[in-house]
């Protein structure tokens, strides 16, 4: 199985997505989006794969969205489309791609379903959580 992981290593939620997914037994393609953000094609493939919007995706925390105006209702997919292309750092993530699908994976325990194999043994998040083995 092919997965593909649109990932920050300084996200923790990412980081625990990426371990998890190593658990299962799986080496992904890691993709550091902030070095090398999706094309606006592969962009809107990600949110059709995934039934996401473009506003889904958006992160506000630690990012310029304040800053641009980005809640602004009238703004316009391909506008917030433009602003993810000049700031990577508004796509929210870890977006996890899997021949089941793609999905933004908050929690990290979302990227279960879109695996082959269940984790063998209990995951422990970074901060301690427990995930239970399937």
């Amino acid at each position: 199985m092919t997965v593909t992981i649109y990932h920050n290593p300084s996200c923790g939620t990412s980081r625990n997505t990426l371990a998890m997914i190593r658990a299962t037994g799986v080496e992904p393609v890691v993709i550091e989006y902030l070095k090398t953000p999706p094309h606006r094609a592969t962009l809107l493939d990600l949110l059709a794969r995934a039934g996401l919007s473009v506003r889904q995706i958006l992160r506000e925390k630690g990012t310029p969205y304040a800053e641009l105006n980005l809640a602004d209702p009238t703004l316009t997919d391909d506008q917030l489309l433009d602003a993810i292309a000049a700031h990577p750092i508004l796509m929210n993530r870890p977006i996890v791609v899997t021949p089941k699908g793609a999905a933004l994976c908050r929690p990290s325990e979302a990227v279960l379903p879109l695996l082959d194999t269940p984790l063998s043994k209990d995951f422990v998040k970074e901060d301690g959580e427990r995930v239970a083995k399937a």
